[in-house]
């Protein structure tokens, strides 16, 4: 229906000298026009004049052509894109404008998503060396842009080919030369293949890139060494990651570092990527395991907990509520003993006289840490919830903690409570009543009147 407006749009602009007012017209009917109908209305030679046009130096008809480009290439075959318009998009990726950039690297993300669009890419591995070029753009979405392009063709066999050619791995090692900050953009981009498969971890490994990224966890900058921590926590997201990182013995080098740490004085910039590293692992594998095999993990954890140091205690909280989440996680800190009532206790007396967000975070990990029957009825514990100034409270106001996660946490510590002969006389009359109320109507419960007001809002 829109095809002969588009149609006749594009003949106005082609004989217009400043087409400005025709291009906003165009983007109004391309943007009226269902996806569908684009793809009969627009011919391969027109868009040429589009992209004829973004060769100027005024920003709105850059911005204007952009929006237009952006909803009809959409409605094109990735295929398509790559054999009609392969030298546009390696303009797009070499144009001064960053928003040109996107344009064509999302597009390019496209073409390199698709198998047939990876067999055009085969043939054109200057396009690629312009996108890797793009990882070292100062603005951060290019760049993000670039690796998530990079990245799809990880997904076959003939992707990875294309990507780590000797002419392309070597352009990504020139790209790192850039500056630290470039560098760990390409291991961001490593990281990322690594986690698709077992075969394209084997393809970033034999790249050396990865042996790169592990030697810098040792380096002498600790901002550079913090980086490294976090980029190998991603690579331990998937399990063939972690078993190489094993096999490579990364666990047992950050727990040294973990021990190392004491002495720096320094390590409050990398200590919490590290309890972070062994708190996900904890989480993907087994937390008894874990921590029985790193017992410095635990150690630390304990320590930053008891320290209040404002930069590591929110980490050290933050994986003791995610080992609280877990009833093996649990049975490891109560197999402590003494060492984890103390930090209980410690926990308790920051939410009576800590800042407010570290008395939010301690809050939130006791919740986890209690859930256990066996321990949320245990007369210490509830004694501890009791002398922990508003933790009751909190535990039944229903307004606070409204996710699903928690409102299962809390239901579970009314539940733990209850089910012991102590809670009515540590709790007394009037708070237990009320437990047994907010159990009895269950995790989800939403006030009446509340539900009235948002009835009222909708």
């Amino acid at each position: 229906m829109m095809a002969a407006p588009i149609e006749s749009l594009l003949n106005e602009i082609c004989e217009s000298e400043d087409p400005i007012e025709e291009l906003k017209s165009l983007r109004t009917a391309v943007l009226a026009t269902p996806v569908s109908g684009l793809r009969q209305a627009v011919s391969g030679a027109r868009l040429e004049i589009i992209f004829g046009l973004l060769n100027t130096n005024d920003k709105e008809q850059i911005e204007v052509c952009v929006e237009i480009l952006s909803r009809v290439l959409q409605a094109l075959e990735p295929v398509q894109l790559s054999q009609n318009y392969k030298t546009a998009l390696q303009s797009g990726l070499n144009h001064p404008n960053d928003s040109v950039k996107l344009l064509a690297l999302t597009q390019m993300g496209r073409v390199a998503g698709h198998t047939d669009g990876v067999t055009q890419m085969q043939n054109s591995a200057q396009i690629l060396h312009d996108v890797i070029q793009c990882i070292s753009v100062e603005r951060i979405a290019v760049a993000k842009e670039a690796i998530a392009a990079l990245s799809k063709l990880s997904n076959t066999k003939a992707g990875l080919d294309v990507l780590f050619h000797s002419d392309l791995l070597n352009k990504l090692k020139d790209v790192m030369l850039t500056s630290d900050i470039i560098r760990y953009r390409v291991y961001e981009l490593i990281v990322e293949v690594s986690r698709v498969s077992p075969v394209s971890l084997g393809y970033c490994a034999n790249s050396g890139l990865i042996s790169q990224m592990l030697e810098e966890l040792t380096g002498d900058d600790v901002l550079v060494r913090a980086t490294a921590i976090e980029m190998v926590t991603n690579l331990a997201q998937s399990q063939h990651g972690r078993q190489y990182l094993a096999q490579q013995g990364i666990m047992d080098k950050i727990s040294n570092m973990i021990i190392a740490a004491e002495s720096d004085p320094f390590s409050s910039l990398y200590l919490p990527g590290l309890v972070k590293f062994f708190g996900s692992l904890a989480i993907m594998d087994s937390p008894q395991q874990v921590c029985e095999k790193y017992p410095v993990f635990l150690e630390v954890v304990f320590s930053m907990a008891m320290n209040l140091d404002p930069t590591l205690t929110p980490v050290a909280l933050d994986t003791l509520g995610v080992l609280g989440n877990t009833v093996e996680g649990k049975q490891v800190l109560q197999k402590t003993g003494e060492k984890f009532t103390s930090v209980l206790k410690r926990i308790s007396k920051v939410v009576a006289d800590g800042a407010t967000e570290l008395r939010v975070r301690c809050l939130e990990a006791l919740a986890h840490l209690l859930t256990l029957p066996a321990i949320g009825c245990q007369p210490w514990a509830q004694q501890l919830m009791m002398d922990t100034p508003g933790f009751v409270e909190w535990l039944m106001d229903r307004s606070v903690g409204t996710g699903k996660e928690a409102k299962d946490c809390k239901f579970e510590v009314v539940g733990a409570v209850l089910s012991s002969s102590s809670a009515r006389e540590i709790f007394g009359g009037h708070n237990y009543l009320k437990l047994k109320t907010y159990l009895n109507e269950g995790p989800y419960y939403v006030n009446a009147v509340s539900s009235v007001i948002t009835e009222g809002a909708d």
